[in-house]
């Protein structure tokens, strides 16, 4: 089977993380602060907190910018459900908003529409691995005095107007689960360049604790504050060593993506039955994912089944949150309010995307595409 996606581990990566674990610290050690400043090196921010997830990274977030009860947060409906969850986590009440038709991305517009009294904050969602239109959302957050979240869990090493991912809003949320750019196993990242909302996170990741166990033994010290109610988000230094060296690589991966892109762009433009998302002139796309939108004539389903039944491991992202039993159950949501989304969850497949894709199997998934849609 032909995954979607996948990690890439080499010779150095194993090296890295055996050299950490002869060492005195596997946990909450120096490398964990390497990591980090390695990520502000990469992207431009002023500060990393280094996380066990995504999600932790997300819920980082949000209590670093004090959502609580009674709180409204626009998320986009075309998303992973940990977008909306740490909204949920905070006990306050995640907006849909829908998508652009041509990219799936946030629909700037519709988050001007959906803003209330009780809106304090917007999450944007660079999907596929495209960076949202930062400049009308932070027109528009600026406007209403909301703060601007970058769910850029799909698009580190991407950029928008030459400003990289990791910089582009109020707080950035990276993951590096195995199928991201670059993985840590589990893990997670969230950047700043205010050092207030940067210290707040780096506590909420340890219990709500003031320090951790290494800043204690340097000082000398045993004593401890708990200060607020936190969490153990934690990660590991053997897995941040793992993260350091896969920070090295990735500017050559991002390059591999988009030449694999490329090459998907050109097969699919004489293509009736298959239409790929457009990527703006003003960004660098990251392509985490490759999703096309097949014709409403096909049966997505029935294409799935086919191309997985072939040894290609496509996918569909995602299901509209709004659409999961569990926000129509607890937030009424219902079919009808994010109608672009809705519509385009019908079409949507993921292909394979990753670095180490072979030429060949570009072909083979090219030519089996075409075979099930054109029958």
């Amino acid at each position: 089977m032909i995954p979607y996606g996948k990690q890439n581990i080499t010779q150095e990566d194993i090296d890295a993380v055996v050299e950490c674990l002869s060492s005195d610290f596997i946990t909450t050690g120096p490398k964990v602060s390497e990591f980090e400043n390695a990520l502000c090196d990469f992207t431009g921010a002023s500060y990393s907190v280094a996380v066990s997830s995504g999600t932790a990274a997300l819920h980082c977030a949000m209590k670093a910018l004090d959502i609580s009860e009674g709180d409204e947060v626009i998320v986009p409906s075309m998303t992973f459900a940990a977008s909306a969850n740490c909204v949920v986590y905070q006990k306050a009440t995640p907006i849909f908003a829908d998508s652009l038709e041509n990219s799936l991305l946030i629909d700037p517009l519709d988050v001007e529409r959906k803003i209330t009294d009780k809106t304090k904050a917007v999450i944007a969602v660079d999907y596929a691995g495209q960076p949202c239109d930062y400049d009308a959302l932070r027109a528009i957050c600026d406007k209403h005095n909301l703060f601007l979240v970058a769910d850029a869990c799909h698009s580190i090493g991407g950029s928008y107007k030459n400003k990289n991912t990791g910089a582009l809003a109020d707080i950035t949320c990276f993951s590096f689960h195995p199928v991201k750019h670059i993985t840590t196993g589990e893990g997670g990242a969230a950047l700043t360049d205010n050092e207030e909302l940067a210290s707040k996170m780096r506590v909420f990741r340890n219990h709500g604790i003031t320090t951790d166990y290494r800043q204690r033994e340097l000082n000398g010290a045993h004593y401890y504050e708990m200060t607020d109610l936190g969490y153990n988000y934690r990660i590991t230094d053997f897995q941040c060593a793992l993260g350091i060296s896969q920070l090295k690589k990735l500017k050559s991966w991002i390059e591999r993506r988009n030449e694999i892109a490329k090459l998907y762009d050109n097969a699919f433009s004489d293509f009736k039955n298959i239409t790929p998302l457009v990527t703006a002139d003003n960004v660098r796309n990251a392509y985490h994912l490759y999703v096309v939108k097949l014709d409403s004539s096909l049966n997505r389903d029935e294409v799935f089944l086919k191309m997985r039944n072939a040894g290609i491991g496509v996918n569909v992202h995602y299901v509209p949150v709004h659409l999961h039993p569990y926000y129509k159950n607890n937030f009424s949501t219902s079919i009808g309010q994010c109608p672009v989304a809705e519509e385009a969850y019908k079409h949507i497949i993921s292909i394979p995307m990753f670095p180490t894709l072979a030429y060949e199997e570009m072909l083979f998934v090219i030519d089996s595409l075409s075979k099930f849609v054109n029958v």
